[in-house]
């Protein structure tokens, strides 16, 4: 770990492809000049970096990702907020707040011919949820919820990892639509939360529960949407309480980012024709641009009380990899963000 002095800009760098969750090993904190921007790009302090699951699809060597694999010896990238400090972009200026792909960093360089950067409004109550309920994450809850899952008034929906990020904002979503919402998570405070703070109507704790069959007793005429954020024996054991022509929304997989070898499954792949089943795969980049569209419903809903949020929020950059670890190893509620800097 290092101290930051004046004048330099703390990054985390892939030293090395990570085993498993092991990313103390494979991730190095290194210190060096602030970066300067190239023709087309923006300098940007970071405030915030957001901690997403999927991102651990980028440490590996696989090509078949939505995204390229992170070469190793290149800082480790994610989605940022932050402000301009300096632009060589016509469409950007010193002083705007972005959301933008940046590093692990005090300050990134964004790109903004190359991938996402946004302007931002600095009047929001909170810029945390740029990163949460109004950027990515509740963009993928909306969207997984009443499109990709189709949920609809007096559907029973169920979401794994029900705690995090993503799956608490989609229970609600759900329970606003008229659903009937069963969580799945991996402890009693997370179980406790969902129901007790979000309004879910059950909570399994697949540690302490046979999730196949506590869903059996909960669910006699099965599940019409699953919103999976993990794959894995947990989809298995939905996967074989589906109602027939149930809808599958599959956001994540997170039981199998760190896999070096092949993963079996599903074994329930039967169920699929058994249920007549529809399963649909999707990723936020796929909707950025619906922005728009989902952000006033978002806004509206939050405001009104009806969609709570919880952040899990770390201090200093220093501290990423720690931040970032309690996506798999169970230790966040709600999403993790790591707090860099101040507006």
């Amino acid at each position: 770990m290092t101290q930051k002095t004046p004048e330099t800009n703390r990054y985390w760098v892939l030293s090395s492809r990570p085993s498993g969750d092991a990313f103390d090993r494979a991730l190095d904190l290194e210190e060096g000049p602030i970066p300067s921007p190239d023709d087309g790009e923006l300098r940007v302090r970071n405030l915030y970096l957001s901690m997403d699951a999927g991102t651990r699809m980028w440490m590996t060597p696989r090509m078949d990702s939505y995204q390229p694999p992170t070469p190793v010896g290149a800082k480790v990238e994610g989605m940022v907020i932050g402000v301009v400090e300096k632009s060589r972009h016509a469409g950007y200026r010193a002083g705007d707040l972005v959301r933008a792909y940046g590093q692990w960093a005090d300050y990134s360089i964004a790109r903004p011919l190359a991938s996402y950067v946004a302007v931002v409004d600095r009047d929001e109550s909170d810029l945390r949820d740029y990163l949460g309920l109004l950027g990515p994450n509740g963009w993928t809850a909306y969207l997984g919820a009443l499109e990709y899952g189709a949920c609809r008034a007096g559907d029973t929906f169920v979401v794994s990892a029900a705690a995090g990020a993503t799956g608490s904002a989609a229970g609600q979503i759900a329970k606003i639509a008229g659903c009937r919402v069963i969580g799945i998570a991996g402890s009693k405070e997370k179980c406790d939360w969902v129901t007790g703070k979000l309004g879910f109507d059950e909570a399994l704790n697949y540690k302490e529960t046979d999730v196949a069959d506590a869903l059996r007793d909960l669910c006699p005429d099965g599940v019409d949407v699953y919103f999976d954020n993990v794959a894995g024996p947990i989809l298995d054991a939905v996967l074989s309480n589906m109602a027939l022509f149930g809808r599958v929304a599959l956001s994540g997989l997170i039981t199998s980012y760190g896999a070096e070898e092949p993963v079996p499954g599903p074994y329930k792949f039967d169920m699929i024709l058994m249920r007549r089943l529809t399963i649909t795969g999707f990723f936020s980049p796929d909707f950025y641009r619906r922005e728009p569209e989902i952000n006033p419903r978002m806004r509206a809903w939050r405001d009104e009380g009806r969609l709570l949020y919880r952040f899990d929020e770390v201090e200093g950059v220093e501290n990423t990899v720690a931040a970032y670890s309690k996506l798999f190893n169970g230790g966040n509620t709600g999403k993790v963000v790591v707090r860099v800097g101040d507006l």
